[in-house]
């Protein structure tokens, strides 16, 4: 069988939750990855996308007082050093995009990888931090509790516009280098707390769990190659998307 696109979307991840409290379990992502890339090499598909992700950069530059917009380059597969990443979910990806570096200079494979930052959408599932939030804020839960203080900070980007940037960076990379997909700012899940709770006209108290886990402090993108290289930008503001996920959550919750 022939192959034009293949998306290689298939990894275990669950959350921060899963993430963090059962490593081992996504660590079997290094064995998806492997039998894909192996099969990848008979196949020969004309184009080959590999979600990589915002988890493979340093958690050195995450921190709260060290926290950077990162730069495709502060991941450097061809260099002699690099950063430890987020738990064994960062590291399966950083594993991969080199099994794709590989799968295009040794074996001649048109392949890009995308590092995503914090994709939402209204499709989303509960154990991700958008969806539940927006769940939140459409029952109008008072006190409103979040996952750690609140002040970790994500680059939030829509689905809508990681597809698109998806299919943009596969028409223009194909040596297997990797490209971020986010919106270049960073926004706390308290700012998220504060726009859903303005969607839903109230202003709740807000309870810490401080005993959840939180990852790293601050992650986002800088967005100046994506712009230079594929000449893409967002579409789609926090406000505009997180207003639909808001939507689609007093549909389903209340």
């Amino acid at each position: 069988t022939k192959f034009n696109d293949v998306f290689h979307f298939a990894a275990i991840v669950g959350g921060r939750a899963k993430i963090d409290g059962d490593p081992l379990a996504v660590a079997l992502d290094l064995a998806i990855d492997a039998e894909f890339f192996h099969w990848l090499i008979k196949a020969k598909p004309e184009r080959v996308l590999y979600p990589s992700s915002s988890a493979a950069y340093p958690n050195s530059l995450q921190r709260e007082d060290s926290a950077v917009a990162l730069k495709e380059s502060d991941v450097n597969i061809n260099g002699d050093v690099l950063g430890k990443p987020d738990m064994t979910y960062g590291w399966t990806k950083m594993t991969g995009e080199y099994l794709a570096h590989l799968a295009a200079s040794h074996y001649g494979i048109s392949i890009v990888c995308i590092r995503p930052f914090s994709g939402y959408g209204e499709d989303q599932d509960l154990s991700y931090p958008v969806p539940a939030i927006a769940a939140r804020a459409a029952r109008k839960e008072d006190p409103f509790e979040v996952w750690g203080t609140g002040k970790q900070g994500r680059d939030f980007v829509h689905i809508d516009d990681v597809i698109e940037c998806s299919l943009i960076a596969m028409d223009k990379i194909h040596d297997g280098s990797a490209v971020n997909i986010g919106s270049g700012k960073l926004t706390t899940f308290l700012d998220l707390i504060k726009l859903f709770g303005t969607f839903a006209g109230y202003n709740p108290t807000i309870k810490p769990l401080i005993d959840k886990p939180v990852g790293v402090h601050s992650r986002y993108c800088n967005m100046d190659y994506v712009k230079e290289k594929l000449g893409w930008e967002p579409k789609i503001s926090i406000e505009e998307g997180m207003r639909r996920v808001y939507n689609k959550a007093v549909e389903l919750y209340v």
